[in-house]
């Protein structure tokens, strides 16, 4: 297993964390697979998929020899949630809020956690726990300004913005300071139809307009 500090080198070359959601284990391995086909090799596997420790803990065997692919887990609500990830063999912790016993859980057992936060207060506490990135949820809603904005006060916050992130914005939210971007709606919908090919389309756009963004820098 990777550790923290390479983890956090490595999102912040990649950029993109791909959001997998679905109604069952097989929909959700052939997301991955499309996915991670794709180029995107941070895969968020959320606790809205039925028995998601289990799928979790599948994928985390299948990959174990590739050490490209990071296994994480999403929407983790609460600390009985997040140490089932973690136990599973979830690399990485996601949740849409702050939650100080999750933080503490995930810096205890040394996996980078990302908690949400949309207020200069939610964000402080977040960093005086020891998150790793603040995810920016939802971040439609937010918009790409308040990233700027909150680096004001707290220039050392990474954001990761996450809902309605896409290829048609993700060099807008690059170009306004995120550390990386969160995708799984327009990743994704696809799969919603079988249609995996076009989930490794979506992929390959995404990590090429992050490498064309990283070229104009």
């Amino acid at each position: 297993m990777m550790n923290k500090i390479e983890m956090m080198n490595k999102l912040d070359r990649e950029k993109v964390v791909a959001v997998i959601r679905g109604d069952n284990e097989e929909q959700v391995l052939k997301t991955v697979e499309a996915v991670n086909k794709g180029g995107i090799n941070f895969l968020e596997i959320t606790f809205t998929i039925p028995n998601a420790q289990n799928v979790i803990a599948n994928l985390a065997k299948k990959y174990k020899d590739n050490d490209d692919v990071i296994i994480g887990a999403g929407t983790c609500m609460d600390i009985v949630t997040t140490r089932l990830a973690i136990l599973s063999g979830a690399e990485f912790i996601v949740c849409p809020h702050f939650d100080k016993e999750i933080i503490k859980l995930c810096n205890l057992y040394g996996i980078p956690v990302f908690p949400g936060a949309t207020t200069v207060k939610d964000i402080k506490d977040c960093l005086t726990y020891g998150a790793q990135v603040i995810k920016l949820f939802p971040g439609d809603i937010m918009g790409p300004k308040a990233i700027k904005a909150f680096k004001g006060p707290l220039p050392q916050a990474d954001f990761m913005p996450t809902g309605g992130v896409s290829a048609s914005n993700v060099k807008e939210w690059l170009g306004a300071g995120a550390i990386a971007v969160g995708t799984g709606g327009s990743l994704t919908k696809g799969a919603a139809t079988g249609d995996f090919d076009e989930v490794t389309k979506e992929a390959q756009k995404l990590v090429d307009l992050v490498r064309e963004f990283q070229s104009e820098k």
